[in-house]
């Protein structure tokens, strides 16, 4: 029996949700490319997409749409825990604790009794979550530097009314445009370490609020979704785009790692990221006075051209991490922020596999291969004393 550290490469399920393609960087949903996607639909239809299979009709999109609106705000209970939570918990711990505690608004046990058959509780709960996503994290964002949070809006779309909510102003259709982009490119990808939470816990049948929640948890460590806010530090701590070459060039020497550089599946550029890069640019442009970038961007371009020149013959190429987080920074986002958002977005992919885990359900069970010592035999206290003082005299 072989070990493989982090179970690279082992198939651990089948699925029809989504494809990559490291090689050539190529990222699907449901068999549709992830360009054409950002560029043509909206984030309600894609999770439609990721959950169902198929592309919507114009009237399931706008059913769909409008159950998400209505289920945007949040019980008091519920605000109440929030905001007993201390101001300085990070917006990844608050949601954790919050959608777990959705548990005790949606505790239906009855989809577990054959799997699927309690469809309509299915369908509710998965409305629920991914609508209530943007709704707590836009609400901590007010809560947590000490003022009431702002109600959540009916006639605005999803990526409108999580702008509206943390900015407390109308909201730019450019940047709700961008941020409805960030969200399609973050909803899935594939058998990540939080999408494999997700079906692990699923797998058991806990809870799907408690199970979102250990997803959640999965997520926000910096090897995995925490690596945005990651990027935006370095990309300070640069300064400027001449300072990146002997700050890239240091830590290469030093062996640390370069934030957002990098990905697992990917031997070439992150399509995401070439995406996110390109409108980012053409966004940035259009709103500076002077047509030019800011100098975050301009600082992660050159990052990119050095990283390129000294990384690509490993297949180091930037992931979707790089670009999104100098994009959330340019909407006027704190940096707590940023994998929350992450979140919000990967909540239709995780209630997606989380659905389909349940269709042919199996708890998942691995084995390990045992390291530790042989045989041994056990011995009393006063025994085990006098064997330590003979160990220590010889």
């Amino acid at each position: 029996m072989e070990y493989i550290p982090g179970l690279a490469g082992v198939p651990a399920t089948e699925s029809e949700i989504s494809y990559i393609d490291g090689q050539k960087g190529i990222l699907t949903y449901r068999g549709y490319n992830i360009m054409e996607l950002a560029e043509y639909s909206s984030f309600e239809e894609t999770t439609l997409l990721l959950l169902f299979g198929n592309l919507p009709t114009a009237g399931e999109l706008a059913d769909f749409e409008n159950q998400l609106r209505n289920a945007r705000r949040v019980k008091y209970n519920l605000r109440e825990i929030m905001k007993n939570l201390p101001a300085t918990t990070h917006p990844m711990h608050m949601l954790q604790v919050a959608v777990a505690s959705l548990a005790s608004f949606y505790p239906s046990t009855e989809y577990m009794k054959g799997g699927t058959e309690n469809q309509a509780y299915i369908n509710e709960v998965t409305v629920n979550i991914i609508s209530h996503m943007g709704t707590l994290v836009a609400m901590w964002e007010h809560m947590r530097n000490g003022y009431d949070p702002i109600e959540p809006r009916k006639d605005l779309t999803y990526a409108e009314n999580f702008l509206y909510m943390v900015t407390g102003e109308e909201p730019d259709k450019d940047w709700a445009r961008l941020l409805d982009a960030c969200l399609i490119l973050h909803a899935e990808h594939t058998i990540n370490a939080s999408t494999f939470t997700t079906m692990v816990t699923g797998s058991t049948l806990a809870n799907p609020c408690s199970v979102i929640s250990s997803a959640i948890a999965s997520l926000s460590g910096p090897l995995h979704g925490g690596a945005n806010q990651k990027v935006i530090e370095m990309l300070d701590e640069i300064g400027s785009p001449e300072n990146a070459r002997p700050y890239i060039e240091n830590r290469l020497a030093e062996k640390k790692v370069i934030w957002g550089m990098g990905h697992r599946e990917y031997k070439t550029k992150d399509p995401r990221a070439t995406i996110l890069q390109k409108l980012s640019s053409e966004l940035l442009q259009k709103k500076n006075d002077a047509g030019s970038l800011s100098q975050a961007f301009a600082t992660a371009m050159e990052v990119e051209k050095v990283c390129e020149e000294l990384l690509s013959h490993k297949g180091v190429y930037p992931n979707v991490d790089f670009y999104s987080g100098i994009l959330y920074k340019e909407m006027g986002f704190d940096a707590g922020l940023f994998t929350p958002i992450f979140a919000v977005a990967r909540s239709a992919g995780w209630m997606a596999h989380w659905r389909e885990q349940l269709q042919n359900n199996k708890i998942f069970r691995p084995t390990q291969i045992y390291t530790g010592a042989g045989n041994s035999c056990y011995l009393p206290m006063e025994k085990r004393g006098e064997s330590h003082a003979r160990e220590a005299a010889e």
